[in-house]
Parts: C-alpha cells; sequence; structure tokens
C-alpha cells in the first residue's frame, strides 16, 4: 500500500469514528499548546535551581518541618511540602507544582469538549481557554515559586471541572461526586482561607443546577449538597480543631483582624470614625493620600499596629484590629466601597504597575541574578529549616542561557488586565441571545459556576487585604473556561448539570 493511499484509509477511518473534526487531528492544537508550555516549565526548571522564593516560602517550610498551625497561613500546603521532604529536594517540588499546571490545562480542555462537542470551533476554542494558565509567563514563574498558588489553582480548577465534568444529557452528579467536590474545596480551603466563600459559591450552583428542570428527581438534590457541605466543612472543624489546640482560638487563622484593618487604612478617618479610646491607638493622622499601601500597615516597623506590645498576631492584637476595621467600614462605607473597586480596578490595567511595592512585584518576575538571602528573624529561622530540608544550600543558580530565555519571554507572554476583564465579559453577553430566542435569561448556564468563581478570586483579596497580582493568577483560568463553556454551540444552550 502506498503513502496516499495508507494516508487516505486513515482518514476513512478517522472520519467514520469521529476521530477527527472535519479531518484534522482533533487535539492538535491543544497538544502544540501543552507540549510549548511543557517545554517552557523545564526551560525554567533548568535556568532556576532548586526553586525561587518569597516571603512566605519560609513560613510553610517551617510549619512542614515542624507541623504546627501557622496563625496567618493554613497548613495544607505545608502538608503538601511535608509530603516530598523524603526526597530533599525542592526541585522535585516546583516540577510537581509544574505538573499541577499543565494538568491543570488539560482539565480546562476536557470539560470545554465535554459541554461543547468536538467540532473544529469547539477544540479551537477549548484550546484556547487553555492558553494563559500554559502559556503564560507569570503562570509558570509563579509555579516556580515556593508558594501556595500554583496548589490552589489546581484544587480550585479541579473542582469545577469536576463540577461540570460530564454534559447533563448523559450524567448527573451523584452523591459521591458531591462528596469528592466538598473535600477538594476543603482542601482548597485549607490551602488559601479565599477557598472558604467558595464553599458556599459551589453550594449555590448544586441547587440551582439541580432544580433547574422539573424532570429532576428533586428529593435527590438535598442529600447530594448536604452530602456536599459534610465533605467541605468536616476537615474544616478538624483543622480548626488543631488550631484551637495549639492557640487556644476560634477559627483556621488568627489574622483576619490585621488584614481588614490593613485594608481600611486606605480611606480610615478617625474624626470620623470617633473610636474608643483604646481603638483610637490604632489611628494614623497622615491624610490617606500621604499613606502607605495595606500591607504596610500590616508589617511596617512604623505601623501602629505592629508598635503595639508583643508581636502582631496574638489575639488580643487582631481582635483590636478587627474592631478598628469594622468600625471604619460602618462609620465611612462609601470610602470603604471606593477602596475596594479601586483595588478591583488594578486587576484590569493593560500593563503591569510596580504595586504594592518593588520589592513584592519583583519576586514574580524572573530574577537575572541570585536573589540576596533573607534578612528579617522569622525568614533566616525559615532558611535554616528550608536547608535541613533540602539537606544542602537552598540558594537560588541561575544557568544561563536559559534563565535569560524565561526573562525575555516574560516581557512578552502574559495576559494582559484589560483582556481578562473581556474574558470576564464574554459569557455575560451570551445571556441575551437565548432572551432574544424566547429562552429563560441565564438559566441553566454552564459557565455561571467558573464565572461566579473567579469574581470571587478577585472581589474578596480587594475586599479584605490589597490588590496583589499573585490573586490574580487563580482567577484567570477560571475566567477563561466561564469564556469557552459560554462560547458552546447552540445546540448545546439549553444543557443543564443534573
Amino acid at each position: 500500500m502506498t503513502s496516499s493511499a495508507a494516508g487516505r484509509s486513515v482518514s476513512v477511518l478517522a472520519r467514520r469514528h469521529g476521530w477527527f473534526p472535519h479531518s484534522w487531528f482533533p487535539h492538535s492544537w491543544f497538544l502544540g499548546v501543552l507540549g510549548l508550555g511543557a517545554a517552557l516549565r523545564i526551560v525554567t526548571m533548568l535556568g532556576y535551581r532548586p526553586a525561587l522564593w518569597f516571603p512566605d516560602s519560609y513560613t510553610y517550610v517551617v510549619t512542614a518541618m515542624r507541623p504546627r498551625p501557622d496563625l496567618v497561613r493554613p497548613a495544607g500546603y505545608s502538608m503538601f511540602l511535608r509530603l516530598f521532604e523524603p526526597f530533599h529536594s525542592f526541585a522535585l517540588v516546583t516540577f510537581v507544582q509544574h505538573l499541577l499546571g499543565l494538568l491543570a490545562g488539560a482539565m480546562i480542555y476536557v470539560t470545554v469538549l465535554r459541554w461543547c462537542g468536538r467540532s473544529r470551533r469547539s477544540v479551537l476554542v477549548a484550546a484556547a481557554a487553555t492558553v494563559p494558565v500554559l502559556l503564560d509567563a507569570y503562570q509558570i514563574e509563579m509555579e516556580h515559586l515556593l508558594v501556595s498558588d500554583s496548589l490552589f489553582t489546581f484544587l480550585v480548577v479541579a473542582a469545577a471541572c469536576l463540577a461540570l465534568r460530564r454534559p447533563p444529557s448523559t450524567h448527573r452528579p451523584s452523591t459521591p461526586a458531591a462528596v469528592a467536590l466538598g473535600l477538594i474545596l476543603a482542601a482548597a480551603t485549607l490551602t488559601r482561607t479565599i477557598g472558604l466563600p467558595l464553599i458556599a459559591v459551589f453550594a449555590f450552583f448544586l441547587v440551582w443546577y439541580g432544580f433547574s428542570r422539573a424532570r429532576v428527581v428533586r428529593r435527590d438534590v438535598p442529600r447530594r449538597v448536604g452530602a456536599f457541605a459534610l465533605a467541605a466543612l468536616l476537615p474544616l472543624a478538624a483543622y480548626a480543631g488543631w488550631f484551637y489546640a495549639a492557640h487556644h482560638r476560634v477559627g483556621l487563622v488568627g489574622s483576619n483582624g490585621v488584614f481588614l484593618y490593613g485594608r481600611t487604612m486606605t480611606f480610615a478617618d478617625c474624626s470620623v470614625m470617633r473610636p474608643p479610646a483604646d481603638v483610637a491607638v490604632l489611628c494614623d493622622s497622615r491624610p490617606p493620600a500621604e499613606r502607605p499601601t495595606s500591607q504596610d500597615y500590616i508589617w511596617s516597623d512604623d505601623s501602629p499596629l505592629v508598635r503595639l506590645p508583643g508581636i502582631t498576631f496574638i489575639e488580643e492584637t487582631d481582635a483590636l484590629a478587627g474592631r478598628f476595621a469594622w468600625l471604619a467600614i460602618r462609620s465611612q462605607p462609601l470610602d470603604y466601597s471606593a477602596g475596594v473597586l479601586t483595588e478591583l480596578g488594578r486587576t484590569f490595567t493593560w500593563r503591569r504597575h510596580v504595586y504594592p511595592d518593588a520589592e513584592t512585584y519583583g519576586y514574580y518576575e524572573f530574577p537575572a541574578s541570585t536573589p540576596a538571602p533573607p534578612d528579617r528573624h522569622p525568614a533566616i529561622v525559615g532558611k535554616e529549616f528550608a536547608e535541613r530540608y533540602e539537606r544542602g544550600s537552598v540558594a537560588v543558580r541561575i544557568a544561563e542561557p536559559y534563565a535569560g530565555w524565561m526573562r525575555a519571554y516574560q516581557r512578552v507572554a502574559s495576559l494582559p488586565g484589560a483582556l481578562l476583564l473581556v474574558v470576564l465579559v464574554i459569557p455575560l453577553l451570551r445571556l441575551v441571545r437565548p432572551a432574544r430566542r424566547g429562552a429563560a435569561r441565564g438559566s441553566g448556564v454552564p459557565w455561571g459556576l467558573p464565572w461566579a468563581t473567579a469574581w470571587v478570586l478577585l472581589v474578596v483579596p480587594a475586599a479584605t487585604a490589597q490588590f496583589d497580582y499573585r490573586y490574580v493568577l487563580p482567577a484567570t483560568p477560571l475566567a477563561c473556561l466561564a469564556a469557552a463553556l459560554a462560547m458552546s454551540p447552540d445546540d448545546r444552550r439549553d444543557q443543564r448539570i443534573r
């Protein structure tokens, strides 16, 4: 048989069995994006060994080596690090984090195809939806940092894809699936506490989708939602018990009041608030326009909060900071709202601006020279624990030309915030089309869950702490998933999750 005859035979078989959409290799676009993403991650691992460090990294390592719940950050990521401690290799940790990034892209691709079919358009849309998570240079750099965000991103994307794992005409979530979904979100919450409101978001959509059609057996919905809630909340209750045993405090962390205080200090005016004497010690007499960013009120030695006796996150200080913050919000609700919108607006600028300060911003760039060793006492202690973990030096070793390639790539390959806003608007435009055809406006839209989740991940940090480019990255894959689902063919328009 000649090569041309063999090619025609393969093409006929492909069309007969549905392997190719319109005679195209079905996954060639995605495999190209995935392959390029894998190559970029290999170059990153060759250029920066064993890993890149962020100030939070040292706290995570200390908790991994000496398990005890931290007052500021939940211990989920630390337990992730502890899983790999027997291998004594942070390079292995970053390899796994890069692998999780690739898997997140693959899950998005599969989910879009399950909902949208395998037409040429659907394949292109699904592949395009994976580009930000697979090829964005800042996403790759974050995966190489020893921080919780890459694990958190994977868990949240996994939860969204599990909730949307099958088109509703062929499957409806079982109780075991609801349990798995709850466990994943519990793990996400114990990795970053912003996962906590996502439990409510997912529960709402489980109920909404469950009751969206009369043919659904509605008595099954409470059972599934109840199983989901128990699976999500029981691990959190267990962790809260551990936290209480260690610190004699109720909660998952002991820093909520402190961070909310920092958020309100960009506008808080004590002449308007008129706080009681014990709260007034946290006032700043400077006009809001002359004040530093929110994080300085948490970490800087000049902060009224940091100048109080004891460590910043003891129960009394956190409670005092919380009282100040809530008084500021009640007294100046419009100023608070304006501050939240200002912080949120930083997400959608075309170009990145140095914020909140040059030091923090620099951690999100591939460095050209070896970063300086930590100079704060907690980080110095953390570095000692990290060397015990690695059983060797943890200084970043930069290898050229690989590092230079990634620095050059980072200058041109990232998703501008303005385009992210466009991606978030696409699903809203989709609502208009069913309405024009007489369908119920917004009913049963599969994109609603990832779209709402993306917005929660963007809004909550702006409302409770401050904007940080690091917080945008977990929301981006979900926004792209929502946009891709909203662009599904018309014949899939009315499908519901059951």
